[in-house]
């Protein structure tokens, strides 16, 4: 039950570095439908988190990536508009880098696009994946 849970769901995001970008998704369903955000989605019973990390992201933009690091968490919530909690997500965000594939837009996604820090503000991206991008730059550096 993701819409109004009865407990938090948990979400597991990829901070995938290529040189000094890292590659954001544009979200093409609720709760997040036209945001951009990183590849990422809710692990499944039975499923060790890194491998989700590795299944979200070749399901979302058909990449690949090489070892991975847990960069931190986020928790998002969204509330509808009486203010009742309609989502609440908390995610684990790996990091690593890109090694292969050809970057495209599938599963729930409607766009990818690889990006410099300098080019986040033309993306409106949420502050605290622009924390978790800064903390997988830290980790993994160029």
């Amino acid at each position: 039950m993701r819409q109004y849970p009865n407990a938090p769901q948990l979400g597991i995001g990829v901070v995938l570095l290529r040189g000094d970008e890292v590659l954001l998704v544009k979200r093409a369903r609720p709760p997040a439908a036209g945001a951009w955000s990183l590849p990422g989605g809710k692990q499944e019973l039975g499923e060790r988190a890194e491998d989700t990390a590795r299944r979200e992201l070749f399901e979302e933009t058909g990449l690949t990536a090489g070892p991975m690091i847990l960069a931190g968490y986020v928790d998002s919530l969204h509330h509808d508009s009486s203010g009742r909690l309609e989502y609440h997500y908390t995610i684990l965000d790996f990091c690593a880098r890109y090694t292969g594939g050809v970057a495209r837009a599938g599963d729930d996604v409607a766009d990818v696009a690889w990006v410099a820090a300098a080019d986040f503000d033309a993306y409106n991206l949420w502050p605290a994946a622009r924390g978790i991008i800064a903390r997988a730059f830290s980790l993994l550096p160029p």
